[in-house]
Parts: C-alpha cells; structure tokens; sequence
C-alpha cells in the first residue's frame, strides 16, 4: 500500500545492530505429497521449533493465587473473630462491635463451602446474638418447652447421624463394649440414658440374636424427656425395638423413663433386678452435667454439679459396664476466648470431616449443619447456668469417673480393627479410628473429636447371673412397660 503526503509506515522493524547474529528458526518443511495437492501442510517437528516456549497456564496460577488470597483472607477473619470474642471477654462492646463488623465484611472474600468460611458465619452470627441480643429473642432449646425442644434436637440428632461417620461410630463401639461385657450372662438389662429413636439397639439386637448359645432374656430400659401431651414417643419407640426383638426371636422387655435431666432419674426408678447383667449406655450426655468450671479447686463448688449425682447413681447399680461417648474437646473453660478459641478449631475440623463423608463440595445436609449450630450458639452465648454443651476432653472424664469409685475397661484390638472398618465404609478419607489407653478416638487427620470409653465399679462383685425373672414391680408416674416373647 502506499503512503501518501510524506507519511512513514507505523511500524518499522527495530534498527539493532546484533539483529542479524540472532539464529531465527528454520522455515517450516513442506510435505511433497501434500504440496502436489496444492495444499501446505507442515511436519510435526518443524512447527514445534518454530513456536516460541509453551506459555505458562494462566488457568492453573489464577486458581492457585485466589486460593492464596482465601487462605489469607481466611487467617485474617479467624483473627478478627478472636479479637471480638476478646473483647466480649474484656467487657468492651464497643470494641467487640468493630470487630465484629470487619469479620462480616471479611466473609465476603471466603467461600462459604470452605470449612473455615462455612464455620465462620456459624460463630459470627453466635457472636452477633451474644452482642445484639434479639427482642423477641427467638425460642431455643433453654427457653422453648420441653417437649417441642425435644422434637427438634430428636430431628435434627438423626439428620446428624445420618450425615457424617460420628454417631455410628460411638453406637458401635458402645454396643462392642456391651456384648463384650455380657458375654455369656442369661439376663441382660441395658439402661439407655439418651434412648432418642433408639437408633443404636436394633444392630445389637440382632447381635444377641445370633450369639451361640442362644440369645439372652433383654431387657431395656430407655430414658427421655416427656412427650407432648397426647402421645408416648418413648412407648412408640419400644414397640418397634419390641416387633424387631420378635423377628430374631429374642425375649425382650422394655420401659421407658420420662425425664427433663438425667439427675432427676433415681436408682429406684430403673427397676435393676438382682441376678441382673446391667449395662449402662450414655452417648453424649454427660458434658451437659457438668456445671461451671471443671478446673475450679472449690470443694463445694464441685460437690453441687449434677454429674456426681448420676455417677454416683451409676455406681450404685454395679454395672458389667458403662459406656461412654463425648466429644473430645475442652469447651467449659472458665476463661470465654479460651472457649471461644477451642470451639472455633475444634467445629472447623468437625465442618471438613461432614464435608468429606458428604462427598466434598460443600455438600452437608443443611439439618446436621443446624445440629451443630445450636451446639456453638449454646458454648458462645450461653453463660452460667444457661450454657449445656461443656464438652471437656477424655483426660478429664478419666478422673472424674475414678473419683466416682468407676475404673476403665479396655477397648479390646477387636473393637479397634472393627471401629475402622466401620468408618471406612462411612465416610471419606481423613477420618481415623486410634486407641489410647484402652480407649478409641475417631478424629479427622490426627485430630481427635469423639472419644468412646469404657468403665464399670471397681468392686464389682461379678455376681453370676441367675435364670431368675428379670421383671420387678414399682417405678416413676411417666413410664412405659413393652414385653414381648420369640
């Protein structure tokens, strides 16, 4: 083309004088078979000497920087919101307030699919509750009444079970425990502290039902709050155990026990028979008996928590064996940043765990994200008497139970390859089953976050078990009696 009026052409190639020393590339070789057709086609090689280095994937440093800038900006709302939950605990709310509100504008920049971003707006929105109190405030578990409270916790406790490896692994291991433990006994009477639906005893039923020698005589006695009026949920419940007891031709037995609190059950009310085996089973529910600081040196002040009641209850009855499931944690720590921390890292673990057993993506089912939800708006708001989840780490219960004349009965070799197996076929990778101490723990890569124990009286008697009638007469007004026979 040419330039007229004197104009240059816009771009000229750069006047360097080592240009013609550089080595360009060789020109691409034409195929002759190809060039007789008229067409141009070029070898292999020839086009990879004449493009310049591959150029780097844009794609793949563009997703690792945006994971950088969330793990960063992650780190800086954990910060903020230890921060605010320190100056809740300095009694400055104008303090707690600005850091509250740069926490909410921090989430922004975290996916909530992520476990720290979903876990975050559970622990910012308690905190918020905490600061800015809601007028009405809306019912809670505390506050609501007592039946409807439980239909909820009830909903949302199997929607939990169902979710994740955690609640199958505590019933297991409980049930392994309990076999173990009446091995060979005639008369079996298990006492369930926590019966819910009574999810736990159909596998061991069925367990029974197949032991050699026969299935023994069962009794169960299952413990609840109050139903609402018009119906007997604990009585529905035993008639389902009672139909699957006769399908596996099992003599089975049971009543129920309506109570607000485990302390308010007394030893009388549970009908233990001599010549019984009595096995007591309490899936986490004992935390919520401890009241105040379990690190407090107040004599007093720890002879009027209720948990003693009900170990001492629990003594009583000379049990075969006592298992127990807890959270592994240590969130009913005098000090609120020191809760608050601990919650924070211990429910962002328990939020990836879900995550994984759910099949990742940020998938939980959104009721057994709202069962650990009231659990972390209970241990950031609730102060005093009004805060149940005490969740204290197994060294704790260790000498809590020796104080109450209980010892520890190792969980065999048996219950720990089976408890792995079990896990394995429930959840994703990262969970782990270990033992410490005659004890198991299932945690999520490495870290602990419920603990199954066992214990029974350290002067159990050991009588034999008789063939005697395990029924007896007498109990509380709110029961209910189911007996069936193969």
């Amino acid at each position: 083309m040419a330039m007229g009026g004197g104009a240059s052409f816009p771009f000229q190639w750069p006047s360097d004088p080592g240009l013609d020393a550089v080595a360009l590339p060789p020109l691409p070789t034409v195929v002759p078979d190809a060039a007789a057709a008229g067409v141009a086609y070029y070898a292999a090689a020839d086009m990879h000497a004449a493009m310049p280095s591959a150029l780097p994937d844009f794609a793949a440093a563009l997703a690792a920087m945006r994971r950088e800038e969330e793990e960063a900006a992650g780190i800086r709302l954990v910060h903020l919101l230890m921060s605010c939950a320190g100056a809740v605990e300095a009694g400055d709310p104008a303090a707690a307030s600005a850091h509250l509100a740069d926490a909410h504008a921090a989430l922004a920049a975290v996916s909530p699919s992520s476990g720290i971003g979903r876990v975050a707006v559970h622990f910012s929105a308690a905190l918020s509750r905490r600061l800015f109190p809601p007028t009405p405030s809306p019912p809670t578990p505390a506050t609501q009444p007592p039946a409807e409270a439980a239909a909820d916790h009830a909903f949302l406790y199997h929607q939990f079970y169902e979710a994740g490896p955690y609640l199958k692994f505590a019933h297991f291991t409980a049930n392994q425990a309990i076999l173990e433990a009446v091995h060979g006994c005639t008369h079996v009477h298990i006492i369930d502290f926590n019966l819910m639906q009574g999810l736990q005893w159909p596998a061991l039923i069925q367990a029974l039902a197949l032991r050699p020698g026969g299935p023994p005589s069962l009794r169960l006695t299952g413990i609840g709050p109050p139903s609402p009026p018009g119906r007997d949920d604990l009585r529905d419940v035993g008639v389902r155990l009672a139909d699957l007891a006769r399908s596996v031709r099992v003599h089975f037995s049971f009543r129920g026990v309506a109570a607000n609190r485990l302390d308010e059950v007394r030893p009388w009310m549970l009908q233990v028979s001599q010549g019984e085996a009595v096995a007591v089973n309490s899936v986490l529910q004992l935390h919520r008996l401890v009241a105040g600081d379990s690190d407090s040196d107040d004599p007093a002040r720890a002879a009027a928590a209720p948990i003693d009641a009900v170990l001492e209850c629990v003594a009583s009855m000379r049990p075969r064996v006592f298992a127990v499931v807890e959270q592994e944690a240590d969130h009913n720590k005098a000090g609120f940043l020191d809760r608050f921390t601990e919650a924070l890292f211990y429910y962002s673990a328990v939020f990836d765990s879900l995550d994984a057993a759910s099949g990742g993506g940020g998938a939980v089912d959104a009721a057994a994200e709202a069962y650990l939800e009231r659990e972390i708006c209970d241990i950031v708001c609730g102060e005093g008497a009004e805060r149940r989840e005490r969740h204290e780490p197994l060294r704790r219960w260790r000498d809590r139970l020796g104080r109450a004349g209980l010892a520890g009965v190792p969980l065999g070799a048996n219950a720990l390859r089976q408890a792995r197996m079990l896990v394995g076929l429930f959840s994703g990778e990262g969970h782990c089953v270990e033992e410490a101490d005659g004890c198991l723990t299932l945690g999520w890569h490495g870290r602990p976050l419920f603990s199954a124990s066992a214990w029974r009286a350290e002067e159990n008697n050991h009588q034999s078990d008789s063939n005697a009638d395990a029924s007896s007469s007498g109990g509380g007004s709110e029961e209910s009696n189911i007996s069936c026979s193969s």
